[in-house]
């Protein structure tokens, strides 16, 4: 695989390269899935995902148009577990997603950072939702989640950086995620799943 030889240049984060990563691909129907990334947010993987299946339910298990969300009674959305706040930024995403004409394929034909200030203007994404979105909903390889708690951890770690000085860590991961170019998203995942595994 092309980008493990191309990690593994750098020495450091060669350790966390490892094999059977998740692959990245492309899921469709990108306003639901940012709806989802909303609803999923501060919540345990197990508890997101029941409260989007009953999400899914209030549209007889198939996944709704913006207009049909923002159909929706407030109330009704309420029931299946949202807060009043996550309510809100659910129908956000739809009302945005109608005035902007947001499709999938809208999407596919614009960079990284076009995608980010498009959406980062919806109430209720920031910039961590929409990187997130770009890795594992448009299955994009070249993305750096500089802002992600797990991926600050590992590299202050692996690096040795000064994790009080938030400002100077940030300035350091990027000049060092520069290096692995155009397979940052892949870096990613890696630093995850090393900060994730015990040590033998």
């Amino acid at each position: 695989m092309e980008y493990v030889t191309h990690l593994q240049k750098d020495k450091k984060l060669a350790k966390t390269v490892g094999t059977d990563l998740h692959e990245l691909k492309l899921h469709p129907n990108i306003p639901v899935r940012i709806m989802a990334s909303i609803m999923s947010q501060q919540l345990n993987t197990k508890v997101a995902r029941v409260i989007f299946l009953r999400f899914l339910d209030l549209y007889k298990g198939k996944e709704p148009k913006p207009q049909q969300v923002l159909d929706t009674k407030p109330e009704t959305l309420r029931a299946i577990g949202l807060s009043n706040a996550k309510v809100s930024y659910v129908q956000n995403v739809a009302h945005f997603c109608i005035e902007h004409k947001i499709t999938d394929k809208k999407l596919l034909a614009m960079s990284n950072e076009e995608i980010i200030d498009l959406l980062v203007q919806i109430k209720g994404v920031g910039r961590w939702s929409v990187e997130m979105l770009l890795m594992f909903t448009l299955g994009r390889e070249d993305v750096f989640a500089v802002d992600d708690l797990g991926i600050q951890q590992a590299m202050t770690e692996l690096y040795k950086l000064d994790a009080t000085d938030k400002k100077g860590m940030k300035e350091k991961m990027l000049k060092l995620s520069a290096k692995w170019s155009p397979y940052r998203t892949y870096a990613c995942l890696h630093l995850w799943r090393w900060k994730d595994t015990p040590a033998p």
